[in-house]
């Protein structure tokens, strides 16, 4: 995967605008100080994503398509990749800089990304595009240029569920 992180955004509350960053520490429960990660995001504490990943393919596509122009952070996803399909990345361990996340599930748009963007259309057209979520699962900096390097699949296999059972009942 040759991939790369070409934009990282960040906010303190719920709400306020993505500021661009060049480079950020990934700290248990998502990037310091973003929303998220200090529990004062819109959805917090019910539907959190500790970190969102978008292909920036996928935002040329909406500004091609629906002319929507996202360059600004109105997607309002922390980090945006080139080079990756993100959907690779889903159940999978992979590091960016010094950092290691696991991708959780995709992050599909709701009604306040749109409403904070005042974009009509905005939540159609992330649809299928929004990104994915991720966690962080090891700790660290990165930064605008690092590459994006897959490490494992982590799907369900079965043997993981046995070992957690295991566990919890030699725990009891």
């Amino acid at each position: 995967m040759a991939g790369r992180v070409t934009q990282i955004w960040t906010t303190a509350e719920e709400s306020a605008p993505m500021e661009p960053v060049e480079g950020i520490e990934a700290v248990d429960g998502g990037l310091a100080g973003d929303r998220y990660q200090r529990g004062t995001g819109y959805y917090s504490p019910f539907d959190v994503c500790e970190v969102t990943f978008v292909a920036g393919e996928a935002l040329d596509r909406i500004r091609e398509e629906a002319g929507l122009d996202l360059s600004d952070g109105q997607h309002r996803r922390n980090v945006v990749t080139r080079g990756v399909d993100l959907g690779d990345l889903l159940a999978a361990r992979f590091r960016v800089g010094q950092a290691v996340f696991e991708g959780t599930r995709p992050r599909p748009p709701c009604r306040h990304v749109e409403e904070v963007a005042e974009l009509d259309g905005l939540m159609d057209a992330l649809r299928e595009r929004g990104g994915i979520c991720a966690d962080v699962v090891e700790p660290g900096p990165f930064r605008v240029g690092d590459g994006v390097e897959y490490l494992e699949d982590t799907s369900f296999d079965g043997e993981g569920l046995a070992a957690a059972i295991r566990d919890r009942e030699s725990q009891r």
